[in-house]
């Protein structure tokens, strides 16, 4: 691609001058994956080199270090409480106790199945009492698998743990060398609420965060190489096993079954991003159409039309798209109405019912999106143009620039320049855009030639909406939802990372400072 200086730049059409910045866009595309390949291998080179560099600390520390400094590599604790700071070395080895009373009466067992996954399933046992033959349940393999990862992550935490008091030791013989007082268990305490207090208040959310999002994404990505399913449900069916790439293999395979899941995943990815693309653009540029049309000097009852408009946002959206859905049914008010208008000789049918109607019912739900996304745009964009300086536009109008001018020139590149991480977030939630489609179509109609080994997927199923339904009709196939999940993180990783490295508001932040 030819690179144009400013001047060559500003001499160009105003078509030449779009089209250099479309073919400039899809060109920084190969080169933000350069660089960000670049740099998972440098940080993947750092990370190696920072765990080469803590083992020779902790190596030197160990041969550098007084007896009690040794004593702690395997009583944790043991240097602080010898050197007086009975509180922090008592939190050690409270710590090192209850990580080995778990892993000796409970995360040993864990591990040692969590290879397996269990052995001995639901069997039949006679029951020589009853005269018959009973269920008898044996290991449960989800608990094991749960129980299992929470115990890799103790073990990481109990090593983390025994660095922290590797690195203790270290620095107290330092200090003690340079003739200075350690700290004492109310220092300790004193600092947890003046200097150290910013770690406090974050320990619980950290905790929470590590709990509640960290470990369930890592048991969801472990699920994608196991065959967890409603037949293989780990306990009361049978148990699950680990199964490798098996799962991966199926879905990016053209082969067999795969063969569906691989086209079926093309076809809901391609609708997914057209979807995105026209839900997050057509609610982008309309609702700031909307917002200046309001804030436009001479509009009477301003007040009046925004709350018209928020009054969709206040009616929760299970109700409202709900109500639309029944709207435009075969037999609903809106083909009642054209009927009776003489428009329509028969019903239409709005959410279609075969693939030959599949493009009706598409265009449906990005139109009514657009009813339900307009208000929040509106509010956002309402507060941006009331910042916008005046006198831009005073200037503007002096020099004889035309309203059209006025937009292109001043208002929509500083709402570009303020909404890019905005219209990113939103393209990826909209990618996730789970109630629109759902309540909306069901993602009707279906696609026969995909539900037979891919789940009851529809030609308006989102990849979320066809998650939903791999684990909620017949067959239960957690682990190929969970294949999906992470295929489909990758996608919006990739799109995030290409377009968050080349929006202007992060290249150039302080244009509008």
């Amino acid at each position: 691609m030819k690179r144009y200086t400013d001047m060559e730049y500003l001499r160009l059409s105003k078509g030449r001058k779009l089209l250099y910045k479309i073919a400039a866009f899809f060109c920084a595309i190969p080169r933000a994956l350069k660089n960000g390949a670049l740099g998972i291998v440098r940080a993947i080179v750092n990370f190696f080199k920072s765990i080469g560099l803590e083992f020779a600390d902790i190596f030197n520390t160990f041969v550098n270090g007084d007896w009690k400094t040794k004593l702690s590599y395997l009583f944790m604790g043991f240097g602080n409480i010898a050197r007086g700071q009975i509180l922090r070395g008592l939190l050690f080895l409270l710590f090192e106790g209850v990580f080995i009373f778990y892993m000796i009466f409970a995360g040993a067992k864990w591990l040692s199945m969590l290879p397996s996954l269990g052995k001995v399933g639901p069997h039949e046992v006679y029951n020589a009492v009853l005269d018959t033959h009973t269920t008898e349940y044996g290991d449960n393999s989800f608990k094991i698998l749960l129980y299992g990862v929470l115990t890799l992550f103790f073990i990481v935490a109990f090593l983390y743990t025994w660095r922290v008091n590797v690195r203790q030791n270290k620095i107290a013989e330092q200090i003690l060398k340079s003739g200075k007082p350690l700290k004492s268990g109310k220092d300790d305490l004193r600092a947890l609420v003046d200097d150290n207090f910013h770690k406090t208040l974050l320990a619980l959310p950290m905790t929470g965060i590590l709990i509640f999002t960290v470990m369930p994404i890592v048991f969801m990505i472990l699920v994608a190489f196991t065959n967890y399913s409603g037949s293989n449900d780990g306990y009361f069916n049978a148990l699950f096993t680990w199964v490798g790439l098996e799962n991966f293999n199926t879905v990016l395979s053209w082969n067999g079954s795969g063969g569906v899941y691989s086209a079926t995943f093309g076809e809901v990815l391609t609708w997914t991003l057209i979807w995105a693309f026209f839900a997050t653009f057509t609610n982008y540029f309309l609702g700031m159409f909307v917002a200046m049309m309001i804030n436009k000097k001479g509009i009477c009852l301003k007040k009046v039309w925004r709350t018209i408009l928020v009054l969709t946002i206040a009616i929760p959206q299970f109700i409202s798209l709900l109500y639309v859905s029944k709207m435009f049914d075969k037999n609903g008010i809106v083909n009642g109405l054209l009927m009776d208008l003489g428009l329509i000789s028969q019903n239409i049918d709005f959410w279609g019912s075969t693939a030959h109607d599949a493009l009706l019912p598409r265009v449906m739900v990005i139109i009514i999106n657009i009813w339900i996304g307009i208000p929040y745009l509106m509010l956002i964009a309402t507060g941006i143009l009331l910042n916008i300086p005046a006198d831009l536009y005073e200037s503007a109008k002096i020099d004889g620039a035309s309203g059209w001018k006025q937009f292109s020139k001043i208002t929509l590149p500083y709402m570009l320049f303020i909404t890019g991480p905005y219209l990113l977030t939103s393209f990826t939630g909209n990618m996730n855009n789970f109630n629109v489609i759902y309540l909306l179509t069901g993602g009707n109609p279906i696609n026969n030639a995909a539900s037979s080994a891919a789940g009851s997927v529809g030609y308006t199923d989102l990849l979320i909406t066809w998650l939903f339904k791999i684990t909620t009709t017949t067959g239960t196939k957690y682990y190929m939802a969970s294949v999906i999940g992470i295929l489909v993180f990758i996608v919006v990783a990739i799109i995030s990372l290409v377009v968050y490295n080349v929006l202007p508001s992060i290249k150039n932040e302080e244009d509008f400072q």
